[in-house]
């Protein structure tokens, strides 16, 4: 457990406002350097777009974003945090010519940071494709991708991400049958917009481990985050009216006082409260929740629909991948749109469905539709993987919006802000030397 220190009611070094992943970070790393944190969220509790659900014991994701395994090295990585994460199963199944081939295999070895074998494995419980993909090409692509460094990549021309596949000299059953459907998905994307730099790195990021999501929900994250903070360090159900440098005025408490202020809400609240700050498009994300009597025979896999047969993007049996998620013995099926809900998406979905999963879904219920206009912050080119946190010296503000739209890069801005501030604060972390005086 951290402890804070000189923490006051109405006072602190930093206030935070925004109680999302990348808000409780930056929470615990001021406080490990030192600092005392006030950390205030309007909301009932902690999270952000990281919200989870509760309806007839199942726990249902609003948006539900993809975390990687496998981040080696890194000190803002998920894998730090002590929360289950439940993979999918190897690799992806993408719907092709009307049949599930299992492609993007991958395999770490030791002493490497990632490494590809078998990009595209057609299942053998399933249907050979009438046209197998090029698998040493592609095993290849993917094991250079994942070797190479985050300075290299960003080096790279900038360009969308559909520009870059489609130079990479990949054929084009290749990029059509696998990798923008399953760039699409992680990106949130479905027309691949997104600069290359940052589709590179989400790309990369699934070369080198697997997919997975937090055990529970997206919530465990942050209320995990949350819980580990000092007492009182999180205030809910607190609405910020007005913020400056050394102070914040609430509906519920009045005024409060700072040192430093961090602005860690989404991109549009933060720019209600520090006008000027560029807002960016969004791409919009409906996820569909259905109960199934029992589970399709997919597993615990991620299934991609290559041809767009209708409004749903991907799709899981959620219940295979995390059983917490459901009741005992019941099935969830968690499904994504990328963008609104289409007209009769009810009926749509359920006939998509059907021809993805090989069953009939007449008989399935449906528990929620969810709808997120601001779910992922659009990174077209040109995009500053680097965007300025500070605002000026005491106000700051991070989150997706400020470096990639993932949890990774929420988390990355977050050590961004902690860097400026102690740099501003001239603060000595513990365990390290002062610094020498000035000439």
């Amino acid at each position: 457990m951290l402890i804070s220190t000189a923490h006051h009611k109405d006072h602190a070094d930093v206030i935070i406002v925004g109680a999302g992943v990348a808000g409780l970070s930056a929470a615990h790393r001021l406080i490990s350097a030192g600092l005392s944190v006030s950390v205030l969220e309007a909301a009932p509790r902690p999270g952000g777009r990281m919200a989870t659900e509760e309806v007839d014991g199942y726990r249902l994701d609003r948006v539900g974003p993809f975390v990687s395994t496998s981040h080696p090295g890194l000190p803002d990585d998920i894998s730090t945090v002590d929360v289950e994460l439940r993979p999918f199963a190897p690799g992806v199944l993408v719907h092709a010519a009307g049949r599930l081939h299992r492609m993007g295999e991958t395999v770490r070895r030791p002493g490497q940071p990632g490494s590809a074998r078998g990009a595209l494995t057609v299942a053998r419980a399933l249907a050979s494709a009438p046209r197998p993909l090029d698998e040493a090409r592609l095993a290849a692509w993917l094991t250079r991708l994942a070797g190479t460094s985050t300075a290299r990549l960003a080096a790279r021309p900038e360009r969308t991400a559909l520009a870059s596949l489609s130079s990479r000299g990949l054929p084009t059953r290749t990029l059509d049958g696998f990798l923008r459907p399953l760039l699409s998905a992680l990106l949130c994307d479905p027309e691949l917009t997104t600069s290359s730099r940052s589709a590179d790195l989400v790309l990369r990021d699934f070369a080198r481990g697997r997919l997975a999501v937090p055990a529970g929900g997206a919530v465990t994250l942050p209320e995990h985050l949350a819980a580990t903070l000092p007492p009182g360090t999180v205030l809910t159900g607190v609405r910020v009216k007005e913020a400056s440098i050394n102070r914040v005025s609430t509906e519920e408490y009045g005024e409060l006082t700072c040192r430093a202020l961090v602005v860690a809400t989404g991109a549009r609240e933060a720019a209600e409260l520090l006008p000027g700050l560029r807002v960016p498009p969004f791409h919009p994300v409906t996820v569909v929740h259905h109960t199934a009597p029992s589970p399709p025979p997919t597993g615990a896999s991620l299934v991609l629909d290559a041809e767009r047969l209708g409004p749903i993007a991907h799709t899981a049996v959620m219940s295979q991948v995390d059983p917490s998620r459901a009741p005992e013995g019941r099935t969830l099926i968690t499904s994504t749109v990328l963008g609104p809900p289409p007209p009769q998406l009810e009926a749509r979905a359920r006939a998509q469905l059907s021809r993805l999963y090989g069953v009939p879904t007449d008989g399935w219920e449906t528990l929620a539709v969810h709808h997120t206009r601001d779910a992922v912050p659009a990174m077209a080119p040109p995009h500053d993987l680097h965007r300025p946190v500070r605002v000026l010296a005491g106000l700051y503000v991070c989150g997706d919006h400020r470096t990639t739209s993932t949890v990774r890069g929420a988390m990355h801005s977050a050590r961004r802000v902690t860097d400026a501030i102690v740099q501003d604060f001239a603060v000595r972390r513990p365990g390290t030397p002062p610094l020498p005086a000035a000439a």
